[in-house]
């Protein structure tokens, strides 16, 4: 009898440490350093594919030099003389800005569904695809590189940018959704610009390194170079995965979040707000300024002004990242401590102007331009991507990402064409005329007053609705007003048996 005892008190003991352990570990996903953790490998996914995205800008002279040049011609654009000829794939500037718009209108048609089954089939599913995406993507864009000259160059360069856009743009997608759960009513913009932060230091990285690089082993092992990049972005989401998965298993909330996904219908779209909506063109108006810029923006610095070599522009073009980079996260936490992202949005579009104007019809030295856009940029990322979850419910989260991705690569896929057409479809050997560079300055512009009226609007709205965007995030995702942004129409239909949605466990936990 007293043996028994003894061991139904060791019984005990070893479940009371078993449970012990237990809150311990529950704990753990509640604390701030385990949401930083799944932070830093979530900023890993994208860094790969941003350092590709712009490989073509800082290379544009090889993807349009020539396919053979006469001896003595040869030159590798790193030095001051941009006369001689550059060996390269032959690409018009209309194919190459092709590059960018198919990128680009592949992310418009996918990230749609990429979304919605984001949000139906969970974050996990998102990283594993997309990032095998960008991985095959970004292969067969190197493999494409060892056929020019032949009918094959094009095809594969353009699947390649195809499958690359289709997984990078819904991978950005799963990013920002991770972002959002873990850090909504909390570090919220700070989070938002950790992350771009991340993604521009690849960026950063391609312009810096990517010209040298390719002027010592040549333009094949470059691009694989970036293919390689793209393999650690994989190995992140992994690691990511795992990391959002005992999480949420620690937190109780991921049967919670699969249920509410069940209730998602793609029907819904219908329901998501004007508010979302006009954010949503803001955002679309104010990249379509910033992306086809920099896409030809190492030309743009050659041809008008003098005395630049091809490394010399991709430095310039690339400060606009630079900026962004080193800005990114103090930005968040300045927009998380004083809020007012609707305002900060019209101001940013404002401080733009000034920006095209000074590339269209001053000699300013560029780098006052590049960097000055790189500070607009780092506010507009900062208050305009973290406001969508502030308006919409964590449940279709990915969904609305999804569509505004959508919408902001339909304007830029667009804007790539234009920016195409208007400097011409001829070989580039000689400058592009000035004046076809101020037109598409000027078109520039047209978008960027585009984004101050919308930007106007919305704040106009918002006001009315509560004035939610221009609150800090902490006072805007409070915990009791956490389960209200969860009901909003796009998740919760009406129900004939007034079926009730219970506020615990919340999936927006702070």
């Amino acid at each position: 009898m007293i043996y028994s005892s003894a061991n139904i008190c060791v019984d005990i003991a070893k479940a009371d440490c078993r449970v012990c352990c237990g809150l311990d570990m529950a704990k753990a996903a509640e604390k701030a350093y385990y949401r930083f953790v799944v932070l830093f490998f979530n900023c890993m996914l994208t860094f790969g594919s941003y350092f590709c995205f712009d490989i073509p800008s800082v290379l544009q002279d090889q993807f349009q030099g020539k396919l053979t040049c006469p001896n003595g011609t040869l030159s590798n654009s790193t030095g001051n003389d941009t006369g001689g000829c550059v060996e390269g794939l032959g690409m018009t500037p209309q194919e190459y800005n092709l590059l960018y718009a198919i990128y680009a209108w592949t992310n418009a048609v996918v990230v749609i569904m990429a979304g919605f089954l984001i949000d139906k089939l969970g974050n996990r599913f998102g990283v594993f695809l997309f990032s095998f995406l960008t991985v095959l993507g970004s292969a067969i864009f190197a493999l494409g590189s060892h056929f020019k000259g032949t009918t094959y160059l094009l095809p594969l360069m353009l699947t390649g940018r195809l499958l690359f856009g289709s997984g990078n743009g819904s991978l950005t997608i799963v990013q920002n959704r991770i972002t959002a759960f873990w850090f909504r009513g909390k570090e919220l913009a700070l989070a938002f610009g950790l992350t771009l932060a991340f993604s521009r230091l690849g960026s950063v990285l391609n312009f810096f390194f990517t010209q040298r690089f390719e002027s010592q082993y040549g333009m094949q092992w470059t691009l694989w170079g970036g293919t390689f990049l793209c393999v650690l972005g994989f190995l992140s989401a992994v690691t990511v995965s795992v990391l959002d998965k005992m999480g949420m298993k620690q937190l109780g909330l991921d049967g919670v979040i699969q249920e509410e996904s069940r209730k998602v219908r793609i029907q819904d779209v219908k329901r998501l707000s004007l508010r979302y909506w006009v954010l949503v063109l803001t955002i679309m108006f104010f990249y379509n300024g910033i992306f086809p810029f920099i896409a030809d923006a190492s030309k743009f610095i050659q041809d008008k002004y003098s005395g630049y070599s091809q490394k010399e522009a991709a430095y310039i073009a690339g400060a606009v990242y630079d900026s962004s980079l080193v800005l990114s996260a103090a930005v968040g936490i300045l927009i998380d401590y004083v809020g007012l992202r609707g305002v900060f949005a019209v101001l940013c579009a404002v401080l733009t102007l000034p920006v095209f104007g000074l590339l269209a019809f001053t000699f300013v030295p560029p780098l006052v331009s590049t960097i000055w856009l790189g500070i607009t940029y780092s506010f507009a990322a900062a208050s305009m991507w973290p406001s969508i979850p502030l308006v919409v419910p964590q449940a279709t989260l990915g969904t609305a990402m999804g569509l505004a991705t959508s919408v902001q690569m339909i304007g830029i896929g667009i804007s790539n064409l234009v920016v195409g057409q208007i400097l011409g479809t001829k070989s580039s050997d000689v400058k592009i005329p000035l004046w076809r560079w101020q037109y598409m300055m000027i078109f520039m512009l047209a978008n960027t007053v585009s984004c101050i009226i919308t930007s106007i609007i919305l704040n106009i709205i918002d006001y009315k609705q509560g004035n939610t965007l221009n609150k800090m995030t902490k006072r805007s995702s409070a915990p009791s007003s956490v389960s209200q942004t969860d009901r909003e129409p796009l998740v919760n239909e009406e129900r004939e048996d007034n079926e009730e949605i219970t506020d615990s466990p919340s999936i927006n936990r702070t």
